[in-house]
């Protein structure tokens, strides 16, 4: 049995490989001692999956073991986006949830993600204790099953369906009547579990909306579930050549990321809209508190809580800080760059549903495109550009990777170095307010640069640096 790992958002593996049956049921056996030890067990555990091949059958064998374990589940009767989970932890007051997700990887992948009682993602602590009880199993019939037949007939599992209660609590957040008055929407759930979370509720409030990639395929059309604008271009076109959208709205794979095109058919970086939305929030929707955003994520943001004297909380990167901050009430919102974002009174999880309906509540309130409203914001901040790059290592620049991050150059692209951060990465801040970070895969020899200016030539000056400081000049 290949070493189990939970990365930030749990472990994940390519089926029929690292993903098998055998696996799954030793990482649910060492979940279960996990909430034993914690003694949370008699709470029960919520166990979902997302649209991927399989998934049904892997919350099965999940329960099973649960159920020889003598912990309840409560098993979802269909594929339910992350989010709604986390909701529903919340909600039942379960020691939390198992969640057969890859979210927008590849659909040869599968992952298990454990959220436990907060209803966020797990934190470091949990997870490794979770990694040292499987693979210390490794190899071995460590658990018991029962049948779910066995399991029914000892009241060890209930089938649920949360959608409900979800869409109730988010008709209380979310101003459906603005958006009904907005136009056509463009709704593409990227065949994932979104299917129903967004068309539905706003057909039922009188939107006009319509809907491409709304059935279950596993292969998710051939492409990764991820709503960026390279795998969304069939949607891109639809927003673009459509004169009566108004907006488009995107989720991944298990709807805990969003996609936003605005109406032009202009794709707009996730960092941007979680500048807007905080902007929106404290502004229009009168919300008060701090924002937290991950260190490699836009200063924008920062820009926007110097305007409305907020507080600014930087996070390592993994939604399991930011989901933290929210369940302390101490953010008015929290985004990372990588499209996830939720708000305060909501759940301690990326929402995907919740972003996209927020932003179309904005653009119906403001009455103006995405784009306009950015270059408003612009007008009175200033502009932040951001581009995220991937570095691929040789074998030679991975050996000595380690002790070229470790030197601090004095400038990039001619602009001296102000400060160092290192919370995640290697995160250099220069003196013109640009800045730089290298963050190391844990699992791929390549290094993720992030860049930030105000201009685009300058933002390509400090890409061009950044590679040539990991890489050197070609």
């Amino acid at each position: 049995m290949q070493r189990i790992t939970f990365g930030t958002s749990g472990w994940r593996g390519i089926m029929c490989e690292d993903f098998i049956f055998e696996n799954v049921k030793v990482v649910t056996q060492a979940i279960a001692d996990n909430v034993k030890a914690s003694g949370e067990a008699g709470k029960g555990i919520i166990v979902g999956y997302d649209s991927r091949f399989m998934g049904e059958a892997f919350a099965r064998e999940a329960v099973q073991v649960l159920a020889g374990a003598g912990i309840k589940a409560f098993l979802c009767v269909r594929d339910t986006p992350t989010p709604v989970i986390s909701f529903e932890i919340l909600r039942r007051k379960t020691a939390g949830a198992i969640n057969f997700t890859a979210s927008h990887n590849p659909p040869e992948y599968n992952g298990i993600k454990w959220s436990p009682s907060s209803g966020g993602p797990a934190l470091p602590e949990t997870t490794r204790d979770i990694e040292r009880r499987a693979n210390e199993m490794a190899g071995e019939i460590c658990y018991k099953e029962l049948t779910l037949e066995d399991a029914k007939s000892k009241g060890l599992v209930e089938e649920i369906d949360p959608m409900r209660y979800y869409l109730e609590d988010l008709s209380r957040k979310v101003d459906f009547k603005a958006i009904a008055k907005l136009g056509t929407l463009a709704v593409n759930p990227l065949y994932g579990t979104g299917r129903g979370y967004i068309a539905e509720p706003l057909k039922a409030h009188g939107a006009e909306v319509v809907q491409i990639n709304a059935h279950r395929d596993p292969y998710f059309g051939g492409f990764p579930p991820e709503p960026s604008e390279k795998y969304i271009q069939d949607f891109i076109k639809l927003v673009k050549h459509d004169p009566g959208i108004m907006l488009g709205i995107s989720t991944d794979g298990d709807a805990d990321r969003f996609g936003i095109v605005d109406r032009d058919g202009t794709f707009i970086e996730p960092n941007y809209i979680i500048a807007l939305l905080l902007d929106y929030l404290v502004r229009v929707k009168k919300m008060t508190g701090g924002v937290a955003r991950s260190v490699a994520t836009s200063h924008l943001i920062d820009a926007v809580a110097k305007k409305h004297g907020v507080e600014v909380f930087e996070t390592p990167v993994g939604f399991k800080y930011i989901g933290e901050l929210i369940g302390q009430d101490k953010i008015i919102i929290g985004g990372e760059e990588s499209a996830g974002l939720t708000i305060k009174g909501h759940v301690p999880e990326k929402d995907g549903i919740l972003a996209c309906l927020l932003t179309a509540e904005m653009v119906a309130h403001e009455g103006k495109s995405v784009t306009e409203l950015l270059e408003r914001l612009y007008s009175e901040v200033g502009r932040y550009l951001t581009k995220r790059v991937n570095l691929t290592l040789s074998p030679e620049l991975e050996a000595v990777f380690p002790e070229r991050i470790a030197a601090t150059p004095t400038s990039f692209a001619g602009v001296a170095v102000k400060e160092r951060i290192t919370v995640d990465g290697n995160k250099f801040l220069l003196q013109d307010g640009s800045w730089l970070l290298f963050r190391k895969s844990g699992t791929e020899p390549v290094v993720r640069l992030y860049c930030e200016a105000a201009s685009e030539d300058r933002l390509q000056a400090l890409v061009q640096a950044g590679r040539e400081f990991i890489i050197g000049k070609e």
